[in-house]
């Protein structure tokens, strides 16, 4: 990896970006084609009221036979081993890949390329979760933008128990947020890709900082709170065009900052992960106000709770 001779940036022949004047690395997802983009966010992001739309069908539409074979086939693809390395269903995440991240479209920009060492594995911090963390696709192994071979993406674990979507987020790269499988990929070499927040960050959300691809609503209210986290579950209605999961295309910004050195330490105590955490949220403010403007919103705030 490095700097080409006109300005770009390299990833091994995989993905070529370009270096802005003070050095960040910039990829743009640019594919894009009405059909092939439309059946790829339809793949990504479709499943889910897909899958509402056979259960409600089964209980009011269908005859009994009809309805038994539908609940049934959902309940085969809910437990049904699957290969994350399947070469079919990972041609099919490429493709989904490629054409969502041209779709907004989403622009990665990396602070510093060449502190990534494609031999290691890196922890990513990635905020905030919103009503979907859509655009954290960009950063996945597929697309090529980052110069490291092997990625994965922490989710929420209802993900993996949801027929269909299950299938297409692990194609996609995707695994279940549970400290097991965050100590397995790390172990094994992987980059993991987590939101710190978790889903319950939709609680906080404000219209008018956040989402500017979906519409949303959900329920208010201290009641609603404490039982969202009791549950760890955030309750929320969200459409895109025409009412559907489709979002609009806004262009979206997702910006990586330097790796921070941390001591590997299997029993950190409390000071230590706060030493930690507080790096952490210095190095996003300062990428916050550094990137802010030049991404085109130069009054926004960011609030860390």
């Amino acid at each position: 990896m490095g700097a080409g001779t006109n300005g770009q940036v390299a990833n091994g022949g995989a993905a070529k970006g370009e270096r802005a004047g003070d050095g960040t690395a910039v990829f743009r997802g640019t594919a894009y084609s009405p059909l092939r983009t439309t059946v790829a966010l339809a793949l990504w992001l479709g499943t889910i009221h897909f899958n509402a739309f056979l259960v409600l069908a089964s209980l009011f539409l269908f005859p009994r036979r009809l309805a038994a074979l539908v609940l049934a086939t959902q309940l085969f693809f809910m437990f049904v081993p699957v290969n994350d390395k399947s070469r079919l269903g990972r041609k099919i995440a490429r493709f989904i890949s490629r054409y969502v991240i041209g779709y907004f479209p989403v622009t990665l920009h990396v602070e510093d390329y060449d502190a990534f060492d494609p031999n290691r594995a890196y922890v990513f911090g990635y905020e905030p979760h919103s009503v979907l963390p859509i655009a954290v696709g960009i950063l996945g192994d597929l697309v090529g933008f980052m110069p490291l071979p092997k990625m994965k993406i922490l989710a929420s674990s209802a993900v993996f128990y949801t027929p269909f979507l299950r299938q297409i987020w692990t194609w996609l790269g995707l695994a279940p947020a549970s400290r097991k499988s965050f100590y397995s990929y790390l172990g094994a070499g992987y980059s993991c890709i987590i939101v710190p927040g978790g889903v319950q960050e939709i609680l906080h959300m404000d219209h008018d900082s956040e989402s500017y691809v979906y519409k949303w609503w959900r329920p208010s209210g201290k009641l609603i709170v404490k039982i969202a986290r009791a549950i760890k579950f955030s309750p929320i209605i969200f459409w895109g065009k025409l009412g559907t999961p489709i979002p609009f295309a806004t262009p979206m910004h997702v910006v990586v900052g330097r790796p921070i050195e941390v001591v590997k330490n299997s029993q950190p105590t409390a000071d230590e992960i706060n030493e930690v955490h507080k790096q952490f949220v210095a190095a996003m403010q300062e990428l916050f106000d550094k990137y802010k403007t030049r991404t085109g919103y130069p009054d926004l705030q960011l609030r860390v709770l």
